[in-house]
């Protein structure tokens, strides 16, 4: 007889049905898992056989084979040991095999029989909703399990709960959804003072999703800016919390299965490799663009990345979505973020002050600038220098606006852009101006007449790519939204090519 406990594979976020067949015939004993198994599931056979002893069952005297079907595709992960365990306790009559094959569970055994937490259980929920089928789950995992809708739920400290439930000796609860919990003392750009021109740049690039590269001196602010951006921005609706999640699940960094509800903020050391930076391994899991996918993604010190690395973040910051391509495995991650730099204008960091300048200005800085390519350069629509704290502002009491205050002004930008993407471009998904193609902007940001003539001059002078150009029109977009104005005029576009200078000492 052969019994079945549906799983699932992962490919990105999408999740692949896998059939586990459990068969317990005569023979010489033995315990053989086949179906193109890694490590970590040919090692189910001893955490499965410890769990056991510890219900007090031992493993029948048989020969015992495992199949994963389909048998021609890669199974990863310790999440296999439950569907192991249930196909091997259907096929040994200790529970009905009917009910078994109803569910699709996942779950890593410990030699106790506990249900430890593993990765997926968000979108491998949905996938069983999807085909009509329950979820078993670890119990810590019950709440994430539970935000894929009106399933039925087995959340399950151990494989002895699950054994007495199925025997009508104990009631499993269905849980309850939950939501992550807001920072007690969020971080405030009252905190900041001076650098007011960085503060409008910064209210910009929240309100129209715009990529931001700071350049100033060290000690100048950046850092403290750009983690005060997440600050400023809206938090996620239901459906973006719903992607967001799923794809923190997939890699494992779902807090207590507590759904996400604040835009992820993502700042990984310089050191970072191109697979972690835009996802890859040996298990092509999400790198920090796709875990930023909604958010931001701040890349402190730049120019100290890997030259690789940044050039990998080329296409995800185009196309809004991260491919992973290995041998094995051809995956695909969501990767739509706001991309925010910080550097220092050269390695030393004091590039045109005339106190502290090394003796190799002006090449020092035109050699460590140059470690960003052209083409990552056009990609960042708003470039701000922020220059040294003077002394004097230090002692200036705290600045009477502070980051509630401009989070208003970024939301309603936001609400107005996002109705206007909703009528031009319905089922693209829009929300920002900064997701806007080409044709889009033609007519959402087509300038008045003198802002016309001024684009197009500055066009060639400052010999701007169609990439670059386009640019521009968003954020010119973006200044009449937060002016409230219906059209662009000049001043918007003024404003918006004042953020596209060159960086210091490139030609």
């Amino acid at each position: 007889m052969t019994t079945h406990a549906p799983t699932i594979a992962f490919s990105g976020i999408d999740c692949l049905e896998i059939d586990v067949q459990v068969q317990v015939a005569g023979g010489l004993p033995a315990f053989t898992i086949v179906g193109l198994p890694d490590k970590a599931v040919g090692e189910s056979r001893e955490r499965v056989r410890a769990a056991f002893n510890s219900l007090g069952l031992a493993l029948p005297p048989k020969r015992i084979t495992v199949n994963l079907a389909p048998a021609d595709l890669l199974k990863e992960g310790s999440h296999f040991d439950l569907p192991i365990a249930l196909g091997l306790l259907a096929g040994m009559g200790v529970l009905p095999p009917d009910e078994v094959a109803g569910y699709v569970s996942l779950g890593e055994l410990g030699l106790d029989g506990s249900l430890a937490a593993v990765s997926g259980v968000l979108p491998a929920a949905i996938a069983a909703s999807a085909a009509g089928r329950g979820l078993i789950c670890p119990a810590v995992q019950g709440s994430e399990a539970a935000w894929a809708g009106d399933l039925e739920i087995l959340a399950a400290p151990s494989l002895l709960a699950l054994v007495n439930h199925f025997k009508g000796m104990q009631v499993l609860a269905r849980p309850e959804p939950k939501l992550a919990e807001d920072d007690p003392d969020p971080l405030d750009l009252r905190d900041i003072k001076g650098q007011e021109s960085a503060k409008r740049a910064l209210e910009v690039a929240a309100a129209g999703g715009h990529n931001l590269l700071m350049i100033g001196p060290p000690g100048s602010g950046k850092s403290m800016l750009a983690a005060r951006l997440a600050g400023l921005l809206p938090a996620l609706e239901p459906a973006e919390a719903l992607e967001v999640s799923m794809i923190h699940s997939v890699a494992g960094h779902l807090a207590d299965g507590r759904l996400l509800r604040r835009r992820p903020f993502r700042d990984p050391h310089h050191s970072a490799s191109v697979p972690a930076l835009v996802g890859g391994g040996s298990r092509a899991k999400p790198g920090e663009v796709s875990l930023a996918h909604n958010g931001v993604l701040f890349l402190d010190e730049l120019p100290e990345f890997q030259r690789g690395a940044l050039e990998a973040l080329r296409q995800p910051l185009e196309s809004g979505r991260a491919s992973v391509a290995r041998a094995a495995a051809h995956v695909t991650y969501p990767a739509r973020v706001q991309l925010v730099a910080a550097m220092n204008p050269c390695r030393c960091g004091y590039l045109g002050d005339p106190a502290q300048a090394c003796s190799k200005a002006p090449r020092c800085g035109a050699e460590y600038q140059s470690k960003i390519s052209g083409p990552l350069f056009d990609r960042i629509d708003l470039h701000v220098e922020v220059p040294a704290v003077n002394p004097a502002d230090l002692s200036l009491p705290p600045p009477a606006e502070g980051s509630a205050e401009i989070a208003a002004r970024v939301a309603a930008a936001r609400a107005v852009q996002a109705e206007r993407l909703a009528a031009l471009a319905p089922g693209r998904g829009w929300r920002t101006n900064a997701e806007a193609d080409g044709e889009t902007l033609e007519r959402i940001a087509a300038p008045d007449a003198p802002g016309r003539a001024l684009l197009t001059e500055a066009a060639e002078r400052m010999r701007l790519s169609a990439r670059g150009y386009h640019r521009v029109l968003r954020v010119s977009r973006t200044l009449a939204d937060l002016d409230g104005a219906e059209g662009v005029r000049r001043l918007h576009v003024a404003e918006a090519l004042s953020y596209r200078r060159l960086v210091p000492g490139r030609s």
